[in-house]
C-alpha cells in the first residue's frame, strides 16, 4: 500500500467510527481462525486487523481471533467461512491451487522473487482473484506477503541430485511438484505440526521463510537453509460474502479501513522480519547460505518446467498477468 493509500484507510476508519461509536447495535462475535502460531506475524497482524475491527465498530463487531488451528484446520478454514460456519477466516493463498490456478499465481518458482516484484504480481492478479473468489462466495478483505522462500535441510544440499528420495514437506500443490521434479517425496504437512513432523522423521526437508523456521525453531532438527529466494506466496483474509453483504456501509467502511492498516503494517513486517528470522536461525547453529551455483541452476530448470505447466493449465485472465508482469519487470 502506498502511503496515499495509508492516509485513506486511516481516514476512512476514523470517519467510521464517528458513525458507528453511538449505534448501540447489539453486539456481534466474528470468529476468525488462523493457520498459523500466535506469534506468528501474519498472526500478529491479523489480532491488529480484528482490534481495530472492534474499536472501529465501538464493539458492535468484536472479532476474535483463533491462530495455531485452533477452531478449524489450516486445510478447512477456508471451506468453513465459504459455508458461514465462521465470517471471518485467515488461509495461505496458494492452498487452493487445485481448485483454481489463479491461486497458484504467487508460488510460480522464480517468477516474483523479491518483494517489489510480489508486489506487483499481486497489483496484477487481484482484480481476477477478488472475482473468483466472489464467484466462490467470499469477499478478499487484505492479503500481506511472506518472506522470501528457501530451502531447509538436514544435511549440505550441493545440487538437484543430493535431493534424491527425501520426504519433503508441501504445503501447496507447487510445493509438491517441486519435490516431485527434485527427484523427493512430497508429504502434505500444515504449519501448526512442522515441529512434530520433523522430529519425528515424518518430513526431512521443505521449502518455506526463514519466519517459518524461526516460529517453528526448525533447528532442533534440520542443519541447513539456502536462501533460493524461490517465490513469496501470500496469506489473505477473506469474509463470507453473504455476511459481508449485511453489513451497513459504514461497517463495511471500518473493516475495508482496518484491512488496508493490516496490508500496509503486514507488508512492511515481512520485510523487517526476514533478516531477523534468517539471523535467528543462523544463531541457533543452522548455515544460512546462497546456493551453490549447480544448485541455483537445477533449481531455475525446475521454475521454468512448473512457469510452463501453469501456463498451460491457467485461463485467459492468469496468461494475461503474467504476460503484463513480464512486460513491466522485463522478464
Amino acid at each position: 500500500m502506498d502511503e496515499r493509500a495509508r492516509v485513506r484507510a486511516v481516514a476512512s476508519v476514523g470517519v467510521a467510527v464517528a458513525v458507528l461509536a453511538g449505534s448501540g447495535a447489539a453486539a456481534e462475535t466474528w470468529d476468525m481462525p488462523m493457520a498459523y502460531a500466535a506469534s506468528n506475524f501474519h498472526s500478529e497482524t491479523g489480532a491488529a486487523f480484528a482490534e481495530c475491527v472492534t474499536t472501529g465498530t465501538g464493539g458492535d463487531i468484536e472479532v476474535v481471533t483463533h491462530p495455531s488451528g485452533a477452531l478449524f484446520g489450516g486445510a478447512d478454514i477456508k471451506r468453513a467461512v465459504q459455508t458461514g460456519q465462521v465470517p471471518i477466516g485467515e488461509r495461505l493463498l496458494s492452498a487452493h491451487q487445485n481448485e483454481d490456478p489463479l491461486f497458484g499465481i504467487d508460488s510460480i518458482p522464480f517468477l516474483a522473487t523479491s518483494f517489489a516484484q510480489a508486489e506487483l504480481l499481486w497489483e496484477l492478479a487481484e482484480a481476477p482473484m477478488r472475482d473468483l473468489l466472489e464467484a466462490q462466495n467470499l469477499h478478499l478483505l487484505y492479503s500481506v506477503p511472506w518472506p522470501p522462500q528457501g530451502l531447509y535441510f538436514k544435511q549440505p544440499v550441493d545440487e538437484l541430485a543430493d535431493m534424491e528420495g527425501i520426504k519433503f514437506r508441501s504445503y501447496n500443490a507447487a510445493t509438491a511438484r517441486l519435490a516431485e521434479l527434485a527427484g523427493m517425496t512430497p508429504v502434505q504437512i500444515e504449519a501448526a505440526e512442522i515441529s512434530q513432523a520433523f522430529a519425528t522423521g515424518v518430513a526431512e526437508a521443505m521449502i518455506s521463510s526463514g519466519a517459518t523456521g524461526y516460529d517453528r525453531k526448525v533447528w532442533e532438527s534440520l542443519t541447513h537453509f539456502y536462501t533460493v529466494n524461490a517465490w513469496l506466496p501470500r496469506n489473505y483474509v477473506f469474509a463470507n460474502l453473504d455476511a459481508w453483504n449485511g453489513l451497513d456501509a459504514a461497517t463495511r467502511d471500518v473493516f475495508e479501513g482496518c484491512a488496508d492498516l493490516a496490508a500496509y503494517a503486514g507488508y512492511w513486517r515481512s520485510v523487517q522480519y526476514t533478516d531477523f528470522t534468517t539471523g535467528q536461525l543462523a544463531e541457533n547453529g543452522m548455515t544460512v547460505a546462497p546456493p551453490s551455483a549447480q544448485l541455483e541452476a537445477d533449481l531455475q530448470e525446475i521454475g521454468r518446467t512448473m512457469t510452463e505447466e501453469w501456463l498451460a493449465e491457467a485461463g485467459p485472465e492468469g496468461r494475461a498477468v503474467i504476460e503484463e508482469f513480464r512486460a513491466r519487470t522485463g522478464g
